[in-house]
């Protein structure tokens, strides 16, 4: 995979320069993209400056993310060719830094279930994952360092877990959510992938601005497993990548334990679904209205079920996510991290699937940041998820990284 630290050091050093970090993602797409296909446009021409933190760095954006160069088309017919006259907030401010937002990733209808056809880089006849999964297979084929996804479910975990690498989900709206399509505004996030959770921890910090993000401490943390009995159980690539994880963190100096988490945060875990459905029908109102024949099956199948639901069974609901959110704000007084499972297992060997996003859903639902590290091993990749105390994203990252190096060591 093509490491942003890496290329920004080469950059730094003068062996390398931004153009040509943009020229050897060019390459790589080229050579790669063809039997993988995350890509839904290339911007031909685009501006690539000489300076900027992230000078040279290319980032595939996923196409719910509004960008004026290239064209928006949130994975629909509705919407082809459609142009906005400006970028998101996150592409705008990636530029500022000197990124490049050199293409848009492939992205299922209004990020919702119906798959894409992208195959995954590691086996053309097993899914990426998504709804994220042109960015997911583009850094998992090392086609560019950095790619941008949004989880409103399990959108950037489970594909990253799939494609074999590092991603981000950060804190609720810790990165803005301007010019993103809505899906559910109770839970959309925007989220990073890139090649490690170094990676990871610099281009959050930069395009935060908190510069605490990078660096910050991950020594002797107190790690709670959760296999969350809630959810149907894991393939047994899963449970066996969580339990090297356990391993590494130990090896590492945590201290962990296991957890059983208490009975409100399975109420919610139960009610992730109402409050999808719910705000996807309202959020996603005109093209349901009109073109509801049109929309592919699986996503008019949520909304049918969103228009069903009535509001006081969203408003019960939003107060269960709100009252496990108080619960789960009270374990972090005793744990540093929660270890879990990042996917059910290895991607399904389907394309006419994205894959089961239960091992996520909570972690989005109560808005804390959970990072995927790759977990090294032969077949299809699986990653574990180490989720973290809201706004302690960059302690999750410390943790995170700090298992990330026991398991590569």
């Amino acid at each position: 995979m093509l490491s942003l630290l890496d290329l920004r050091a080469r950059i730094a050093a003068g062996t390398l320069t931004p153009r040509g970090a943009i020229d050897l993602c060019r390459g790589a797409i080229a050579a790669r993209d063809p039997g993988i296909g995350a890509f839904v446009a290339i911007d031909p021409d685009p501006a690539i400056p000489d300076s900027g933190p992230l000078a040279g760095i290319a980032v595939g954006v996923k196409d719910i993310i509004d960008t004026a160069s290239m064209p928006t088309q949130m994975g629909s017919g509705l919407y082809d060719g459609w142009r906005p006259r400006g970028d998101a907030a996150v592409v705008a401010r990636l530029k500022s830094l000197g990124a490049v937002a050199l293409a848009k990733t492939t992205t299922t209808t209004f990020a919702s279930s119906d798959p894409t056809a992208t195959r995954n880089p590691h086996d053309p006849g097993h899914t990426p994952g998504g709804s994220s999964a042109g960015s997911a297979a583009a850094v998992g084929a090392g086609m560019l360092p950095l790619a941008l996804g949004t989880q409103t479910a399990g959108s950037v975990i489970r594909p990253a877990s799939y494609c074999g690498c590092a991603a981000i989900k950060p804190s609720f709206r810790l990165i803005p959510t301007v010019g993103v399509k809505t899906y559910s505004w109770a839970l959309d996030t925007l989220g990073l992938f890139a090649a490690g959770v170094g990676d990871l921890a610099c281009a959050l910090a930069a395009i935060t601005g908190r510069d605490g993000i990078e660096g910050a401490s991950g020594d002797s943390p107190r790690i709670a497993v959760v296999r969350l009995q809630v959810a149907e159980a894991p393939s047994a690539e899963a449970e066996d990548a969580l339990a090297r994880g356990v391993a590494a963190a130990e090896r590492a100096g945590a201290r962990v334990s296991d957890l059983t988490l208490p009975p409100e945060l399975d109420a919610a875990w139960e009610r992730h679904s109402v409050i999808q459905d719910y705000e996807g029908r309202h959020a996603l109102a005109w093209e349901y209205t009109n073109h509801r024949e049109a929309l592919p099956p699986l996503v008019r199948a949520h909304l049918d079920a969103g228009d069903a639901i009535a509001p006081a069974a969203y408003d019960d609901a939003r107060r269960h996510a709100h009252r496990a959110r108080r619960v789960l704000k009270g374990l972090f007084d005793e744990f540093d991290a929660i270890l879990t499972f990042s996917a059910p297992g290895p991607a399904p060997a389907t394309l006419a699937s994205t894959g089961d996003p239960r091992f996520n859903r909570l972690w989005t639902q109560m808005g804390v940041p959970c990072v995927n590290v790759p977990v090294p091993g032969d077949g299809l990749p699986v990653g574990v998820q180490v989720v973290g105390r809201f706004g302690g994203d960059g302690r999750t990252l410390a943790v995170a990284g700090m298992i990330e190096g026991a398991l590569r060591g």
